[in-house]
């Protein structure tokens, strides 16, 4: 945590420095932008803001949108280490640690085969997550939010633009909690470094960035003793108190990656030009799981103490040339080249002396396809496809529409047939532990799925149906809780999943009720792909201005309740959670008092979390023997500085 108050020490500085220069007219001035904030530095003293949204974000697939420093009831849901509205993900009782997922319709898989260890990865930033900009003046965002013990989390963030076609950013994410139990501490950094380039001419664009991640969680595996929890009595109602599987457990996951989206106009007379496009990703993580003392909870061992560690390589290039014409829409053309390798150091024989499990996986996968992207009207048309010339018999048909009829209907539909290799961790994992070494040859996941979405004054409506073939999971084969063999299972019979996800929020006086509710269906055969049947959020809140409208304050408070299923465990030996149906969970109240504020461009956060919990029973749960948050009380603020 020391290199992020170094790195906050250093963002003061900058932005302390460009604040000077932009006050005396040199540097970084709002004339530097567009034509029409030329005129806006007056004189050497005194000057105009640059309109907020000049201060632009935009992603790789060029949706942009603007710096939001507004307190909205989204501002609470996105008030989280993960900086993203969480409905539908259930966080385990320690900030960082994991999540469960209510909503199934969350849950992506790509054509090719990924890392895997899924469990871990929800702090993890993957290339589409991060987010390029352009800013007429040095733009800074901080985020602080207290834990549950012993620590903070913290984001610190810091773009510029050097020129009006250059710009840079950095910034980093730590946290360090301690937790309530035994053995659960998490600590984790993810740092982001951007660039983004154009000429002059506005023919070449540049977007590249690097990142550094590492996400460290002690690992109890849950409770052993689940009355002692649902009592609570003294001395239980003390959480360290209460007895947990491991002590000395911990896992690790760690990345590096450079990554360079960039391309060229051929011709910068005509609108109608070929472009050439060029992708570039390198990137390198592990998976590290270390256990000084065994555990007989998973089974006999090798050793007398455990050290896991998967490694992963990859590299993917990705050529294309597009047409873009302003009547016909555009096309582009590709080929990429995915080479990855994952490993370890070791394998595994037999009493024969036969190699049962390899070290490693490696390939080679070649794919075409093409986009078509046209706007006729109101609708914009987007359609994609690609195929593998390569020995693997892969596939992705993707297309969607999308009608917007004006700022207050908008209308989208969108189709996906996949035909994905499995992740790698299915295929290959080695361990310690006996029964958690396998070497597999799974059939392809084959996917159809279906979504619509309306946006509309009345109310906003999603739905999802997926229709899944040859699907992956892990499952527990001893069926106890307490003895885990966990091992992955391909699923021989079609399952048919079905969500419809609606939104209102109603309005009276400085009065809102916002609400949120998810409806989830399954046909199976088998108890396979297990969803609680209804997930709901509702927040009553009151907004106003007090102070003489000096603050901006909004007060409220949210229920969130999901029905009793069989969840998901969590295994932190495999960095996976399996499929159980022994024990549910659900069907409890979770109430959260909120008292939020906004000043100038500062933001304020105070909230009372499952403030119920020691009314309505100790019976909630995010896992079947991972118990939710207890009652707390957290603050924290977002604060943003422009110049």
């Amino acid at each position: 945590m020391s290199k992020f108050f170094i790195f906050l020490t250093f963002i003061f500085f900058i932005n302390s420095y460009s604040q000077r220069n932009t006050l005396r007219g040199e540097g970084l001035g709002v004339s530097n932008v567009s034509d029409k904030s030329q005129k806006k530095v007056k004189d050497t003293t005194s000057y105009e803001k640059a309109p907020i949204d000049l201060y632009k974000i935009y992603t790789l697939q060029k949706d942009t949108t603007y710096v939001d420093t507004s307190l909205t009831i989204k501002s609470e849901y996105m008030y989280n280490l993960l900086r993203k509205d969480i409905f539908g993900l259930l966080p385990f009782a320690n900030e960082g640690h994991t999540y469960n997922s209510l909503d199934f319709a969350l849950s992506s898989k790509n054509a090719m085969p990924s890392f895997g260890f899924k469990a871990k990865h929800f702090n993890y930033l993957e290339a589409t997550d991060i987010k390029y900009y352009n800013v007429p003046t040095p733009l800074t965002d901080l985020y602080f939010k207290t834990v549950m013990e012993q620590g903070q989390a913290l984001d610190a963030f810091l773009t510029v633009n050097t020129k009006p076609n250059l710009n840079f950013s950095i910034a980093y994410r730590g946290l360090r909690s301690l937790g309530k139990y035994v053995n659960n501490l998490t600590s984790s950094g993810n740092f982001r470094f951007t660039s983004s380039y154009y000429t002059i001419d506005k023919r070449y664009f540049l977007n590249a960035h690097f990142t550094g991640q590492d996400i460290s969680n002690q690992e109890n595996g849950g409770i052993v003793n689940l009355q002692e929890f649902e009592t609570s009595e003294d001395p239980f109602n003390e959480r360290e108190r209460i007895k947990v599987y491991f002590t000395d457990a911990t896992s690790l996951l760690k990345g590096n990656r450079f990554f360079v989206d960039h391309s060229f106009k051929l011709n910068k007379e005509n609108p109608n030009s070929l472009v050439f496009t060029h992708q570039f990703n390198q990137e390198y993580k592990f998976f590290e799981f270390t256990q000084p003392t065994v555990n007989e909870r998973f089974g006999d061992t090798y050793t007398n103490k455990i050290s896991n560690k998967t490694r992963y390589n990859h590299l993917y290039n990705k050529f294309g040339v597009a047409y873009k014409t302003k009547s016909y829409g555009d096309l582009e053309f590709f080929i990429d080249d995915n080479n990855y390798n994952y490993y370890y150091n070791s394998v595994v024989y037999d009493i024969n002396g036969n190699i049962t499990v390899p070290n490693s996986v490696s390939d080679r996968i070649n794919m075409i396809g093409g986009n078509y992207t046209y706007l006729i009207n109101k609708i914009n048309v987007r359609l994609h496809t690609s195929q593998s010339i390569t020995d693997q018999s892969i596939s992705n048909i993707e297309a969607s529409a999308n009608y917007k009829l004006n700022d207050d209907y908008n209308f989208q539909f969108k189709y996906q047939k996949l035909n994905s290799l499995p992740n790698l961790n299915f295929t290959l994992y080695q361990s310690g532990y006996i029964d958690y070494n396998w070497f597999n040859n799974f059939k392809n996941e084959k996917l159809n799925q279906f979504e619509f979405s309306a946006q509309t004054k009345l109310l906003n409506v999603s739905a999802t149906y997926k229709v899944l073939n040859d699907y992956l999971f892990f499952d527990n084969q001893t069926n106890n809780i307490t003895e885990l063999t966990v091992k992955p299972i391909q699923y021989d019979k079609t399952i048919n999943y079905l969500s419809v996800k609606a939104n209102k929020e109603i309005k009276f006086w400085k009065l809102a009720l916002d609400n949120t509710i998810l409806y989830q269906s399954v046909e199976q055969s088998d108890d396979i792909v297990n969803v609680p049947q209804i997930v709901t959020r509702n927040t009553l809140y009151f907004t106003d201005y007090v102070f003489k409208k000096a603050m901006l304050l909004q007060t409220g408070v949210t229920f969130q309740y999901f029905s009793k299923y069989y969840a998901n465990d969590y295994n932190p030996l495999i960095g996976e959670f399996y499929v159980q149906n022994e024990t549910k969970i659900g069907g409890f109240p979770m109430f959260d008092f909120f008292i939020n504020a906004r000043v100038r461009q500062a933001r304020i956060f105070l909230k009372a979390e499952h403030f119920n919990s020691a009314w309505t029973g100790y019976d909630f749960y995010s896992a079947p023997n991972y118990p939710y948050r207890d009652f707390i009380v957290r603050f924290g603020l977002v604060w943003n500085f422009f110049r």
